[in-house]
C-alpha cells in the first residue's frame, strides 16, 4: 500500500492507497476523494497525509515540475536511441570503407616517387672501423689506449 504520484506539467496528482472514507491533511481543495490534486505546483517540498478510520499514511513530496516540459513515452525514447545508434554505426562504416581505399594509393604531389614493392634488403656492409673484436685479433686493437678526459 503506497501512494501513487503522477506529474504532468505543473499538475501533481496523488492517489491515496485507502479505498473508502478518506480524509486528507491538509484538506483536499478539490472534490475527488481518493486523489489529491496540486495545480500549478511550484516544486516546493510538501507534507501530505491521508487517513481512513484509524489508519494513516504520510508522505513527504518533493516533486520537480516545469511548464515547458514534454512527456515522452518509453517507445519514443527507445526509437530515438536506436536511430542515433544506427546513424552512428552507418557513419563509422562509411568512414572505414573510404579510408580503406585511400591507404594503397600514393599521392601525386611534386617530389613524390612511385612506391615499389617491399623487398628484402641485404644486410649493410660492415664498417671496418667498428668491427667487433674476434678471438685472435686483439693485436689489431692493442695500440688503442683509452684517453682520459
Amino acid at each position: 500500500e503506497e501512494f501513487r504520484v503522477e506529474i504532468s506539467g505543473t499538475t501533481v496528482t496523488i492517489t491515496c492507497p485507502f479505498q473508502e472514507d478518506i480524509r486528507w491533511q491538509p484538506p483536499n481543495p478539490h472534490h475527488e476523494k481518493r486523489e489529491y490534486l496540486l495545480k500549478d505546483h511550484d516544486s516546493s517540498p510538501f507534507n501530505l497525509s491521508c487517513m481512513s478510520g484509524a489508519k494513516t499514511h504520510k508522505m513527504y513530496l518533493r516533486a520537480r515540475v516545469c511548464t515547458n516540459c514534454e512527456e515522452l513515452d518509453a517507445l519514443a525514447v527507445t526509437g530515438i536511441i536506436t536511430a542515433d545508434l544506427l546513424i552512428t554505426f552507418g557513419v563509422l562504416i562509411l568512414v572505414y570503407y573510404f579510408s580503406k581505399d585511400r591507404k594503397g594509393r600514393g599521392s601525386a604531389g611534386a617530389g613524390s616517387r612511385p612506391r615499389r614493392q617491399k623487398m628484402q634488403r641485404p644486410p649493410p656492409v660492415p664498417n671496418p672501423d667498428y668491427e667487433p673484436i674476434r678471438k685472435g685479433q686483439r693485436e689489431v686493437y692493442a695500440g688503442l689506449e683509452s684517453r682520459g678526459f
